[in-house]
């Protein structure tokens, strides 16, 4: 691990940032980390910068479906679909542990729509784009059987099919793990403040310290930017705005209800179409508790200020828990937390939101690359193409830019000590942290590897992203490092004192700085994690 990610590590920034650059990549969530990769792989010196913290954006508050788009069959959108299917069985190859199968079942109720005929049919293109081929649709006691919750009123059976979910953050922070492996650097809380121009384009950056209000110049050969819903405010800087651009992103604002697993428990993914418009929701069993969403709703709050779920989108996904589990009379007083993203949708002018596509987009505008739109699933395509322009303006770079395995052909070392770990976590460590497993374990305190209650994350973990993983806020630590604050009630509340004792000496802060650190999170958390009042 990068010594710059180290508590403390920040000391030698400036030193690094003088450093000549091939590529300077603008954005911290899961595309920007794929370009990252991709071009320190492929011999470039690659610099990312992110303004908040790594994933801090729509890479943490993801759905956590590593999909193929099954509903974007419905829109004739082949080539997104066959293109996510392909990247859906790449990464449960690549990733295993943290990418992994989900079942989904979706009930066939008299007179709702899609029907079972067009529904198997849309399943059969799936299977075929997939090289696989499985049974889908089970008789009405069957499917009882599959989703026991499920309300039996009109139903007549059911189809179930496999997509595949994640922990997004996480992905995130392995991909930025790999990509420093082979030489890239990754600074989060690091803001451009404007570009850097010369010779008619761009040619670096002006940056701020989020932490330290430290300034500097970065420069190099390009500047990527991939900012996702906020790649609007990049590009319209200085000549692309005086040039006459305009915005060209819609975005979408997708939010989630988090419930205790033993409240709504799943041995599926239930996907069902809302009652009152006929939208695609599911719910589904993630990391120990149960996830419900999602919503898709045009975002016209403030892209700087974090996004939260709204009373209105509450009310709209309690609708389709109480339509869809009757018999489980779930309540608001149930939800352990929310949470909301944006989505980076490029505007093609539709009334209705879901109906936008979901493909990538790349504009080449006075030397600025912006890379933006596509899904979680297909971030190493995004990252190929980006580099496949990039390569016009780095005329002596060459490379073939053919699809390489995502973490590398280098077998990951077995764990040892296995026996001390809960069940599973052997495999979810390696897949979370690769190499670095062995060494978050060995680092370990006594009953350090037992699971945090409620959830499947070990107390381990909370230590090695204090020790490693670049944590400047405790918002850090609990909302992407690890994702506790979404898991337990109160954001954690009840087990700050624990990871005080365990990382507070870890991160270096003094008793003044952690009471601050908690005060602010708790803020956040109540203000933007649980529910409207």
């Amino acid at each position: 691990m990068t010594a710059l990610w180290r508590s403390g590590g920040r000391a030698g920034l400036r030193e690094v940032l003088a450093r000549e650059w091939d590529l300077i990549v603008v954005g911290g969530g899961i595309t920007g980390a794929g370009i990252l990769l991709e071009a320190s792989r492929r011999g470039l010196k690659a610099l990312l910068v992110e303004q908040r913290d790594f994933a801090w954006g729509t890479s943490s508050r993801s759905s956590k479906l590593v999909h193929g788009g099954l509903r974007y069959l419905k829109e004739g959108q082949f080539a997104l679909t066959r293109e996510s299917v392909h990247e859906r069985q790449h990464l449960l190859q690549q990733a295993e542990g943290l990418v992994e199968p989900q079942s989904f079942a979706f009930g066939e109720f008299e007179g709702r729509k899609p029907g079972k005929r067009m529904f198997l049919l849309g399943l059969a293109i799936y299977d075929r784009m997939a090289g696989q081929k499985a049974r889908h649709y089970h008789s009405l006691d069957e499917f009882k059987a599959l989703a026991p919750n499920v309300s039996t009123a009109g139903l007549k059976g059911g189809m179930v099919y496999t997509d595949a979910k994640t922990d997004d953050a996480r992905l995130v922070m392995r991909v930025l793990q790999e990509a420093q492996r082979h030489g890239g650097v990754a600074v989060n809380y690091m803001a451009v403040e404007s570009l850097l121009r010369a010779d008619g384009g761009v040619r670096g950056v002006r940056l701020r310290d989020g932490l330290s209000g430290a300034r500097h110049e970065v420069r190099a050969r390009l500047v990527i930017s991939a900012t996702g819903a906020w790649a609007d405010g990049l590009r319209m800087q200085g000549d692309a705005a005086a040039g006459g651009a305009k915005p060209r992103l819609r975005p979408l604002r997708g939010s989630h209800l988090v419930l205790p697993a033993w409240r709504l428990p799943l041995a599926q993914a239930i996907s069902l179409m809302h009652p009152q418009d006929g939208r695609p929701v599911f719910a589904f069993p993630w990391e120990g508790v149960t996830l419900v969403g999602t919503t898709d709703v045009d975002h016209k709050g403030d892209l700087s200020n974090e996004a939260a779920i709204t009373r209105a989108e509450v009310d709209y996904l309690m609708a389709a828990l109480h339509d869809q589990f009757p018999q489980l009379d779930l309540q608001e007083r149930d939800v352990i937390a929310s949470y909301a993203g944006v989505r980076p949708v490029i505007d093609s002018g539709k009334a209705d939101p879901s109906k936008e596509g979901r493909d990538h987009a790349l504009w080449l505008e006075d030397g600025l690359l912006t890379v933006t739109g596509g899904k979680l699933t297909t971030f190493r395509v995004i990252a190929l193409d980006a580099l496949k322009l990039a390569a016009t303006l780095l005329p002596d770079w060459r490379d073939k830019l053919e699809p390489q395995p995502v973490f590398g052909t280098a077998a990951t070392p077995v764990l040892r000590h296995q026996r001390l770990l809960p069940a599973g976590q052997a495999r979810r460590l390696q897949g979370r942290y690769g190499a670095m497993a062995q060494q978050l374990v060995a680092a370990a305190q006594p009953g350090e590897l037992a699971l945090i209650a409620g959830t499947e994350t070990i107390w381990a973990q909370l230590r090695w992203a204090a020790r490693c993983e670049s944590v400047q806020k405790l918002e850090d630590l609990l909302l992407r490092r690890s994702r506790i604050g979404i898991q337990l009630r109160g954001g954690g509340v009840e087990i700050l004192g624990r990871v005080r004792a365990i990382c507070q000496p870890e991160l270096g802060w003094s008793d003044e700085r952690w009471d601050a650190e908690q005060a602010a999170y708790l803020a956040l958390w109540n203000t933007h994690y649980s529910l409207p009042a």
